[in-house]
């Protein structure tokens, strides 16, 4: 269906719409389909080409168990931060991060896995040399920052996304 390209997506727009606006009346119904139907329309054009094929299912879930210990371990280390460090002495910083992953979906998911990490930001991706701009709250070593970025979340990427028949290059 050309006009449905995503029903699911649509059916939980729709009821989304109507949970948020906590209401069954039949206005609301309709203006819940509506956006569910209007909303995947209007964002078709932004899907990269194709769908990607997760060959590594046991490398992501070992790159998701180990994301959610940095985000629990990061929650801690920016509160302890907050409440107790000397502002003088905290030292935030951007730093660039040189990458190989050129896969769009494995981009993507770096970029989540970097924003959900409390005291790190996502900035942009200079698109000539292909390096990451990245803001760490409170910076200690830059270097040891890009082996991180690099060896724990860059190269599990790179083996679920970019593994042999499963590149897409969108230059």
């Amino acid at each position: 269906m050309s006009w449905l390209p995503y029903p699911f997506v649509s059916l939980g727009l729709c009821v989304l719409w109507l949970l948020l606006n906590q209401t069954l009346a039949p206005a609301h119904v309709l203006l819940g389909a509506a956006v569910g139907i209007a909303a995947p329309l209007l964002a078709r054009g932004l899907q990269p080409q194709g769908y990607p094929r997760l060959r590594r299912a046991r490398v992501l879930a070992r790159l998701l168990a180990m994301a959610a210990f940095e985000i629990v371990r990061s929650c801690f280390d920016v509160c302890r931060v907050i409440l107790f460090a000397d502002y003088a002495k905290v030292d935030s910083q951007f730093i660039r991060v040189p990458l190989t992953l050129r896969d769009p979906y494995g981009l993507a998911v770096l970029s989540c896995l970097i924003n959900l990490t409390p005291g790190t930001v996502w900035v942009e991706i200079l698109a000539d040399d292909h390096e990451l701009v990245l803001h760490v709250f409170d910076l200690h070593d830059a270097d040891a920052w890009v082996g991180i970025i690099q060896t724990r979340y860059e190269r599990p990427l790179i083996e679920i996304f970019e593994a042999e028949g499963n590149r897409v290059d969108l230059a």
